[in-house]
């Protein structure tokens, strides 16, 4: 049985896979891992602000959980000015396509840019969705600090 997609998700518009091409040639060019090796730096990402601008991030992989490349591009983008991203990507190194983002990343999202399309492999291919319906049932932690 194929899960259900979320309501929002729709095929990827021409910006959002120029935005997969950006995450691909950013981790293409930083990742430290040949193939088959284990690296530090193995996942790119971007984001798209609001005025179209594109900020790109690497992961920086630790046993202790070093922050994934999700993380470090929404940190570009505001380090960068923007203060509101419309659209987030992760993709693997060496030709591994379009990653689904980690279950921090997903509550990161939810929490603070439930609006932002993500772009995700599904069974269907890779499709856009919002951030809001990646943790279906997630727990509020807005609601959590007013009570």
């Amino acid at each position: 049985m194929v899960s259900p997609l979320p309501p929002s998700a729709r095929p990827l518009d021409e910006v959002e896979n120029s935005l997969v091409e950006l995450a691909r040639q950013t981790i293409d060019a930083t990742t430290d891992a040949g193939p088959g090796e284990d690296g530090i730096h193995t996942m790119g990402a971007a984001v798209r602000a609001s005025d179209g601008r594109t900020f790109t991030g690497v992961n920086l992989f630790h046993f202790t959980g070093g922050p994934c490349a999700e993380l470090v591009a929404l940190g570009a983008a505001r380090a960068g000015g923007a203060t509101r991203v419309t659209h987030i990507v992760a993709v693997g190194n060496h030709g591994r396509g379009v990653k689904s983002p980690c279950g921090r990343d997903r509550q990161i999202l939810a929490d603070h840019y439930s609006d932002v399309r993500v772009i995700v492999p599904t069974p269907q291919g890779v499709m856009s969705v919002l951030a809001a319906e990646l943790l279906p049932l997630s727990f509020d932690y807005t609601a959590e600090q007013s009570s």
